[in-house]
């Protein structure tokens, strides 16, 4: 077993985040409780240490104390650990019909998945077998959801609140296409809870075209997105609208697989339509 508290390295921080792991770590199966002296005895950190950092995880919400006053594993770190399964479930239930879907529409295909409130990673993809071919190169690069498709394709279904503050804060140019204004965004998003599909024409990456449609979740909750792209002069506006029907009925397959419910997804589109802040 790894000792993670009795590494030697320098920088305070290091040292500290060092032993906060040697904590998380103290924890398991058969000891999914843990009091001071024993996080201490566990890690080799004197009881003054252990009780301190005990205390900032609790704070953070990574550890909660039991009214006995011991420690278990708190919300935060359920949540974390949540995250990184459903990561590793949702590529594998998606590659099967991202590769289907290549195929038919003979582009490249991605996985979006949210990350925190602002941002969206790829994590996952199905290349063109073209010659000339949209590659993902960032894998695991957050994005801010304002820019292309994919971004689009997920903001346009999150509660007003948080498309609020995505869009009342700074929106960065990287392209020429790039759009900036937040009212054309809003409508944008209309256009998206509208159609099922976003649509963005090199916003994100110049001379390439996306299209993506939200997948959902058991909870009826966008946790990731499907995109279909390809170099601007194989996609134009017919096309994109093709291939967002195609990428929208394939995004809700895999939201099956995820345990999404037609009626409870109808009525939470339903919502962000009524309550989501005007175009204009």
């Amino acid at each position: 077993m790894r000792q993670h508290g009795s590494q030697d390295r320098s920088g305070s921080g290091v040292q500290t985040i060092d032993r906060s792991a040697a904590i998380l770590y103290a924890f398991s199966s058969r000891q999914p409780s843990l009091g001071v002296t024993e996080v201490a005895a566990k890690t080799g950190l004197s009881t003054s240490t252990a009780f301190r950092l005990l205390s900032a995880l609790q704070h953070n919400g990574l550890l909660r104390q039991t009214p006995d006053r011991r420690y278990v594993l708190g919300a935060g770190f359920l949540q974390l650990a949540h995250l990184a399964a459903t990561h590793a479930v949702l590529r594998d239930i998606a590659q099967p019909a991202m590769n289907t879907l290549r195929d038919e529409g003979e582009e490249t295909v991605g996985l979006h998945e949210l990350s925190g409130k602002s941002d969206r990673v790829t994590i996952a993809q199905a290349e063109s077998r073209l010659a000339l071919r949209r590659t993902y190169t960032d894998l695991g690069t957050p994005v801010p959801l304002p820019q292309g498709a994919p971004g689009k394709a997920l903001l346009a279904f999150l509660p007003p609140s948080q498309q609020a503050a995505v869009l009342s804060g700074p929106l960065e140019r990287v392209t020429p296409a790039t759009i900036t204004a937040p009212a054309t965004l809003r409508q944008q998003l209309a256009d998206v809870r509208r159609t099922g599909y976003a649509i963005s024409l090199g916003e994100r990456t110049a001379g390439t075209c996306a299209v993506a449609a939200p997948i959902w979740d058991q909870t009826a909750q966008p946790v990731a997105c499907l995109s279909i792209s390809a170099p601007e002069q194989r996609m134009p506006m017919t096309r994109c609208r093709e291939l967002g029907e195609l990428v929208k009925s394939t995004a809700w397959e895999i939201s099956e697989l995820l345990g999404a419910d037609p009626a409870v997804v109808a009525e939470t589109t339903r919502r962000a339509a009524e309550t989501s802040p005007p175009a204009a």
